[in-house]
């Protein structure tokens, strides 16, 4: 495993058997020399169809060509803007390059009817999938890129494609992406990876903090982990929390868990949350205009409402109560925490419908919102292009206000409810539903029947597998019942 993920960092080799890496180079490749990523036959379709970026740059080139070598610095300088965690306008453009030198790579350079070098392709990345390109072929979505000989040509040119005004001299953190029209709604679909990333962030934190400590805090995490294993926005993100869950007698036994990351398999390290090319290393919706704002915060915010919109009636209070545990024992903010346990500790009732627990979510958002506006506006630690607002803005939700006046606001909560239910819904994955983020039927899956176990659960309730719970079992009888049948299929293995 150890071998893959070296292979991988690098950027040289995909094993075909491997699910496709095209998130875990983006965001390892800050800690490479080259900013632009090596493609070849292998892994060419995989990472071009899995990338965030909007657009691609593909540059076929050979590594005896002395212009090829001279024009490589123009294109890292290009690459910096775009590529890896550093970037300075991530998830915009792609930028790769191809050795057509390389014998293994004669066919895909042949498929582009390469005729010289360097030669570089802009299009959209999904367009470049078992694609091909003839130099008289009409109405290509791929286009040459016929004035790039410098980085200031480029850059230029993909400027006139994206109608953007980037600069080589463009600093990190300036994000360029700002809200300036709030009405635009569908500027939430960007969220769908910073969803995952939240969710991998905060379980890497768990790992790194070594954060199971008691019978308490590995019941809270349970819990967690079934919600997400059921109501998860992303595929993948729910399998990788069956498979810990499936897993979590051998991963904590006893609730002494195993964190490191090592060649073993019965270590909690070794079962990434949402899959091992995630967290890509930056946020996209929840990118602050400065280095310390936004982010994680705001991408655990968007998962918590994205959650609470895809429960059902019977699950709210559990889903209530999973996401107040997991706060309490996992959020390293001790003044957050305290705030948000305070706010969970309000709620006397159970709650019976869903509709009040997505009132309840949206409406705690807004009461951090309020204490957290007084703060940065004391402390001058806001982010100046994010101010904290109440939400949602009039401009965005007009049916959602009654009245309002400086000191309240009468709001219509049937309104509030649908408005919640399409943004955090439909609308959050509207852009990439198209993708294997989400329910893709192509999405490469291990072949394994342990993954086919774990991927059961994605379709019970949640409400199901509490109601049943026993004590002999750490997650109760589901889970117990998927770890039966695990053991049964490995020891049925082992005996052929």
């Amino acid at each position: 495993m150890s071998l893959v993920h070296l292979l991988l960092f690098a950027g040289l080799v995909i094993a075909a058997s491997a699910s496709p890496g095209s998130r875990l180079i983006l965001r390892e490749i800050a800690d490479q020399k080259d900013k632009a990523v090596e493609l070849n036959t292998t892994n060419f379709d995989s990472v071009l169809k899995d990338t965030p970026a909007k657009y691609a740059v593909v540059e076929f080139f050979a590594h005896w060509c002395p212009a090829c070598r001279n024009y490589k610095p123009h294109y890292e300088k290009v690459a910096r803007l775009f590529n890896g965690p550093d970037a300075i306008h991530p998830g915009i453009v792609l930028m790769t390059r191809v050795d057509c030198a390389m014998k293994t790579n004669t066919k895909l350079c042949d498929k582009f009817s390469v005729s010289h070098y360097p030669m570089l392709f802009w299009g959209p990345p999904t367009k470049f999938v078992s694609a091909s390109w003839e130099p008289r072929k009409d109405k290509s979505d791929i286009l040459v890129i016929d004035d790039g000989r410098t980085a200031e040509r480029l850059l230029n040119w993909i400027n006139k494609q994206i109608d953007s005004s980037y600069g080589l001299d463009d600093q990190k953190f300036e994000n360029e992406q700002a809200l300036s029209n709030i009405t635009n709604y569908n500027q939430i679909s960007q969220a769908v990876y910073d969803v995952e990333e939240a969710t991998a962030e905060a379980f890497d934190i768990i790992l790194v903090h070594k954060a199971i400590k008691s019978s308490e805090t590995s019941a809270s995490f349970i819990r967690f982990i079934q919600l997400l294993a059921a109501r998860h926005l992303s595929r993948r993100c729910r399998k990788g929390a069956a498979e810990i869950l499936v897993n979590y007698d051998d991963l904590c036994p006893s609730g002494n868990c195993s964190y490191e990351k090592t060649g073993e398999k019965n270590t909690l390290g070794n079962f990434p949350i949402c899959g091992k090319d995630v967290p890509r290393g930056y946020y996209m919706f929840c990118r602050g205009s400065k280095n310390d704002t936004r982010g994680f915060s705001c991408g655990l915010w968007i998962l918590m409402h994205s959650l609470s919109v895809r429960i059902e009636d019977g699950e709210s209070h559990f889903a209530f109560t999973a996401i107040c545990d997991f706060v309490n024992n996992f959020f390293m903010c001790d003044e957050c925490r305290m705030h948000f346990n305070d706010m969970c500790s309000s709620v006397k009732t159970p709650f019976k419908k869903a509709r009040d627990f997505v009132l309840w979510v949206w409406s705690t958002h807004n009461k951090v919102n309020e204490r957290l506006m007084k703060d940065e506006a004391s402390l001058s630690s806001g982010d100046p292009k994010f101010p904290k607002i109440i939400w949602p803005p009039k401009e965005l939700c007009p049916l959602c206000y009654l009245s309002s006046n400086q000191k309240s606001i009468d709001w219509d909560l049937d309104h509030v409810y649908k408005f919640l239910k399409n943004y955090y819904g439909p609308k959050l994955v509207s852009l990439y539903k198209e993708k294997s983020v989400l329910e893709s039927k192509e999405e490469t899956v291990p072949e394994t029947e342990d993954l086919t176990v774990a991927t059961n659960a994605l379709v019970v309730p949640i409400g199901a597998a509490l109601a049943i719970a026993i004590a002999s079992c750490a997650f109760g009888a589901l889970a117990c019942y998927w770890r039966t049948q695990q053991k049964n299929r490995k020891s049925r293995r082992s005996w052929k």
